[in-house]
């Protein structure tokens, strides 16, 4: 079978892991996830995974407490590595080899990052979960995915949304607005639609790193995008 998408950094929110919670984690939700990292792996996908942590801690949850902005973006990257275990965890139970590997040095729970080892690795067949964002406050973990994607020399940055691409204005708000199948780097800035963080952006579009915004429960979605086909919105450089 024939891949468009070899190597994958896939991107989701802590967010996506709560299911129908309020907070934390689902069991369900999280095994219908790592389902679908299974049915990419079973493909031959070589696959990076970067996850958030808001399904534990937001930043704004401490505006106003006196606990510093650079204290609280550390309590975010620590939340970044308790779902990075729990998915480590069911990705092992799903028969796959998986490790965590982590911007900030935590002994006996993740290893750090050496770009060379982790090419080996995912061509090995390990599922790796990128944890604790870039390891510096100031940066979102858009960032750390589109990092972390430009330096595994992955073919496409995935992210997964709870709607299935960019649209013109949200759509649950306005039930006018029409979906892009594609969009350039410039159109994005043109148009100042909310693809990833402008640092994370303008990474990707500094090192051509191609970016498909989608929505991760539709079923197959990813599997599809592997293969070529045309879910969610691709923004490139359009060549």
């Amino acid at each position: 079978m024939t891949l468009k998408y070899k190597r994958i950094l896939l991107k989701f929110s802590g967010e996506a892991l709560m299911g129908d919670g309020d907070f934390g984690l689902e069991a369900k939700t999280l095994h219908r996830v790592v389902g679908q990292v299974k049915e990419l792996h079973d493909l031959g996908v070589e696959i990076g995974i970067v996850v958030g942590g808001g399904n534990i801690f937001r930043g704004a949850q401490i505006q106003g407490s006196g606990i510093a902005r650079t204290t609280g973006d550390h309590m975010g990257m620590m939340a970044t590595v308790i779902n990075a275990l729990a998915l480590r965890d069911v990705i092992e139970s799903f028969g796959m080899k998986s490790q965590i590997l982590s911007a900030m040095s935590i002994e006996g729970i993740s290893s750090g990052f050496n770009a060379n080892t982790v090419k080996k690795q995912l061509a090995d067949g390990e599922v790796l979960v990128f944890a604790a964002g870039t390891g510096s406050p100031f940066f979102t973990t858009d960032t750390a995915a589109a990092l972390r994607g430009i330096e595994i020399d992955a073919d496409i940055v995935l992210k997964a949304t709870k709607v299935d691409g960019i649209y013109t204005a949200d759509p649950v708000k306005d039930l006018t607005a029409t979906r892009y199948k594609s969009l350039t780097y410039n159109e994005v800035i043109q148009k100042n639609l909310q693809v990833m963080d402008m640092t994370a952006f303008v990474l990707c579009r500094d090192h051509n790193m191609p970016i498909r915004v989608f929505d991760m429960f539709k079923d197959n979605a990813v599997i599809r995008i592997v293969k070529g086909g045309d879910e969610g919105t691709l923004v490139s450089s359009g060549e």
